[in-house]
């Protein structure tokens, strides 16, 4: 098997990065007239910086509203105004499921994609893949494309200005990232790009992971204030660069599968993706038998920077091994990524695990650590 790593043509971030989009893309080739797909509150927040910045450079564009979820449905509405507005580009600006749809639109059309998140709630904006959901909210599929963006360009003045719990889902969806990338690598899976792991890929997700003990608690600090700090700036940058880099080119496993799981539960669905990921990520660790330092570590952090270690804390405060079913039903799925963990798993272990690490979690919440 080959080893395969991937990344972005192009990574650009910093304080007021939006006004350089329009050269960012001139200077990678990128032409217009472009479709831009946000939702309406990011397109009221940014629209005057897009209208001077790509002027500048004799960008035409247009907008589409986002709907709210990346479904089927929404990527063909994306796919129709693309084709009205005869576009050569398509440019996703929002969190990551306004990202997935426009990635989604652009793969389907064979156009370049840029990818402009405000905020850092996941590694969704440098990969080459989107998480489909139903229109009801429902993990669908994941759609696996045959590069990577073209552009992504992080404004970090936006990211401080977006709430905190935010940011806080971002670290969740990191966190994974380290134990994901050392299970697919130690059992010689399959990244998401089809090959064996990198050194490198595996060097990003543990430097990723070393961003968010050392970083995470002061850039929430930063983000209280809507302040840019280097702490900050290093936090966007894991939760965004590193973390995708980490998971694509090295693999998801178990904790990534139990967040599938958990969205059959609608009482999950007021909670984000890396929310979900978090505790996710403890469940992987119960279920591979983790020592009790990594375990103590793990929930140390992912308290301190308001990270959900119980089922209470995603809704699921009562969940009985009947209702845990159809979640880990769900995560064990054939095809899953539970199944790169390098023993076999199924639904009665993850019923187990959940419920160990919900144990866990509260005997650390009632000081019993």
């Amino acid at each position: 098997m080959l080893s395969v790593f991937c990344s972005p043509t192009r990574y650009t971030q910093g304080k007021n990065a939006t006004a350089a989009l329009g050269a960012e893309m001139t200077a990678i080739g990128l032409e217009g007239p472009a479709l831009i797909v946000a939702s309406r509150r990011v397109a009221n927040l940014l629209g005057e910086t897009w209208k001077t910045s790509l002027a500048d450079h004799n960008i035409n564009y247009g907008v589409h509203h986002f709907g709210g979820e990346c479904s089927s449905t929404e990527i063909e509405l994306v796919k129709a105004q693309a084709r009205e507005l005869s576009a050569r580009t398509i440019i996703g600006a929002g969190g990551g499921k306004v990202l997935d749809t426009a990635r989604a639109a652009a793969s389907d059309l064979h156009l370049p994609i840029v990818n402009c998140p405000t905020i850092a709630s996941s590694d969704a904006p440098c990969s080459a893949l989107s998480v489909v959901y139903t229109d009801d909210g429902v993990f669908q599929e994941y759609r696996i494309y045959p590069q990577n963006p073209d552009l992504v360009l992080v404004d970090t003045a936006v990211v401080a200005q977006a709430p905190a719990r935010l940011l806080s889902a971002g670290m969740g969806d990191a966190l994974a990232t380290w134990f994901e990338a050392r299970t697919c690598a130690a059992g010689s899976v399959r990244n998401m790009r089809g090959g064996a792991s990198t050194r490198s890929a595996l060097g990003l997700a543990e430097l990723c992971y070393r961003t968010l003990l050392a970083d995470g608690t002061d850039a929430l600090a930063g983000v209280a204030t809507q302040s840019v700090t280097p702490a900050l700036e290093r936090l966007v940058e894991a939760n965004t660069l590193l973390s995708g880099l980490g998971f694509e080119s090295a693999g998801l496993a178990a904790a990534h599968a139990v967040h599938n799981g958990l969205t059959v539960a609608s009482e999950t669905h007021d909670f984000y993706h890396g929310e979900k990921v978090a505790f996710g990520t403890l469940v992987q660790l119960v279920l591979e038998g983790a020592p009790h330092e990594t375990v103590t570590e793990v929930l140390t952090f992912s308290q301190s920077v308001n990270l959900p270690i119980t089922l209470s804390e995603i809704g699921l405060g009562d969940a009985t091994r009947e209702r845990l079913a159809p979640i880990a039903s769900r995560a064990t799925a054939p095809g899953e990524t539970i199944h790169n963990e390098p023993f076999e798993v199924g639904p009665e272990q993850v019923i187990d695990a959940i419920l160990a690490a919900d144990a866990i979690g509260r005997d650390f919440i009632g000081g019993a650590h």
